[in-house]
């Protein structure tokens, strides 16, 4: 059992929200309450976000919970302690996205991935746009890496894409 409030209060709220897709309230208006969505704006996540976990988890079978917690637990601890708890207030335009088929270093997604994954720890991102979907779920697959993993060595890269080519490149070498 964890013994963390936050995360058991997350816990909380996926499982009901889990609950209420399995019961067809399959959007992210029917699927929380006012203290659901009051708890996760204060710790840095939105309804949105984790309605498209849940559902792609109930889909496609993944990301499952402990992918889920650990990449909003790295999103909570950016928010409050990076952010001051604050987010800028912007949101990212689906047109300022690299392209799907767009690569860094002939790594195709590279420059996508990067891109979202400042957003999403800005909270920046549009609500269309997931941080985790199947591309990125796929992409992190193929160069030996998790969400969570990816998000730290974005978070903790700064703006040094450098730094970021070099880690997926070590991680595919270190697969083959």
């Amino acid at each position: 059992m964890n013994d963390n409030p936050w995360q058991q209060t997350f816990e909380s709220i996926y499982t009901g929200a889990v609950a209420a897709w399995k019961a067809g309230r399959r959007t992210p208006e029917s699927m929380f309450s006012g203290e659901d969505i009051r708890f996760l704006k204060e710790n840095g996540c939105t309804e949105q976000e984790l309605f498209d976990f849940v559902d792609d988890g109930q889909d496609w079978g993944e990301p499952d919970f402990d992918t889920v917690l650990q990449v909003q637990t790295i999103r909570r601890d950016y928010f409050l302690d990076t952010l001051g708890g604050s987010n800028s207030g912007r949101i990212a335009s689906m047109e300022t996205l690299p392209s799907k088929d767009e690569a860094l270093e002939g790594i195709v997604w590279l420059p996508r991935i990067i891109r979202k994954a400042r957003l999403k720890l800005l909270g920046e991102m549009p609500d269309e746009l997931m941080y985790g979907c199947g591309g990125d779920r796929a992409f992190v697959k193929r160069v030996n890496m998790t969400l969570p993993q990816f998000l730290i060595l974005v978070r903790d890269s700064g703006g040094d894409d450098r730094r970021i080519v070099e880690a997926v490149k070590s991680a595919i070498s270190a697969a083959a």
